[in-house]
């Protein structure tokens, strides 16, 4: 399985085209080709995932109970916007407009993999959501990655 990642500067052209980093498109899965899809991420940013990973995420969404009022709105709401994407050559796409407003684009982004996913933020907004203080990313790491303690032995 290939992995997307690392943090990247990149420009946007005038014609709202951007380039994938040349470490994110050759770890795109060859299942996808140069198939991706792009939607409005929870945060303000885009998000990237290679069509092979959003096959199991539509699957999950879509597979939800039509019937039930909530399901819709969320169903509503998720799917609205999302783009697919065929990647040129070079690993370059066309940013649509109103994604690019979302996540307020202009000339520079940073892209960010994250696994099965790349994040496409405007650098000024990125930075307001990384954690700033390593203490907090320390207790986050051992909250999610650490081992739980060993339990006392039962005498």
């Amino acid at each position: 399985m290939n992995f997307l990642s690392g943090e990247y500067e990149c420009k946007i052209d005038p014609k709202g085209r951007l380039v994938l980093p040349a470490k994110i498109k050759t770890n795109l899965p060859e299942a996808s080709g140069n198939h991706v899809v792009l939607t409005r991420g929870f945060e303000p940013c885009l998000v990237l995932y290679p069509k092979s990973e959003w096959k199991t995420i539509y699957d999950k969404v879509a597979g939800l109970n039509e019937f039930n009022e909530e399901y819709r709105q969320f169903q509503r709401n998720f799917f609205r916007g999302n783009t697919e994407i065929e990647l040129d050559g070079t690993g370059r796409f066309i940013v649509p407009r109103t994604m690019a407003r979302f996540a307020d684009l202009e000339k520079e982004a940073i892209v960010v993999g994250l696994g099965n996913r790349v994040e496409i933020w405007n650098p000024d907004r990125y930075e307001d959501f990384l954690i700033k203080d390593q203490q907090s990313f320390s207790q986050l790491a051992e909250k999610f990655l650490g081992d739980k303690p060993a339990e006392a032995p039962m005498l």
